[in-house]
């Protein structure tokens, strides 16, 4: 193999890796927001998913991105024995609003 080949695929490898690693970080939201989320559609209709067994289902929401609230569509997330999910919250303080994202409670 030509060092050049060899350099480029250690290079490659060593970079997926760091990718899979940032994928499975932490990802808990917790910001305020000086802006108040849309209000729901009149033709919203809240459906509660058959239980999984294994899964706890986090419901569609608004969440925040940084610079707009956007709509989160509701999923299964597969259970972590010993750990409690918490729901997101989005709640009006004052004049603004908190939003946290669902995460584990060792997140």
């Amino acid at each position: 193999m030509y060092p050049r080949t060899l350099m480029s695929a250690v290079t490659l490898a060593v970079g997926s890796l760091g990718i899979a690693t940032m994928a499975n970080a932490a990802r808990v939201v917790d910001v305020e927001i000086g802006v108040a989320p849309p209000a729901p559609a009149e033709t919203t209709v809240v459906v509660t998913p058959e239980v999984r067994q294994g899964f706890i289902y986090e419901p569609g929401h608004y969440g925040w991105d940084g610079q707009r609230y956007v709509w989160i569509e509701g999923e299964y997330i597969p259970n972590r024995e010993g750990h409690r999910w918490e729901h997101y919250t989005l709640e009006r303080h004052g004049d603004r609003w908190h939003y946290r994202s669902g995460h584990w409670d060792d997140d």
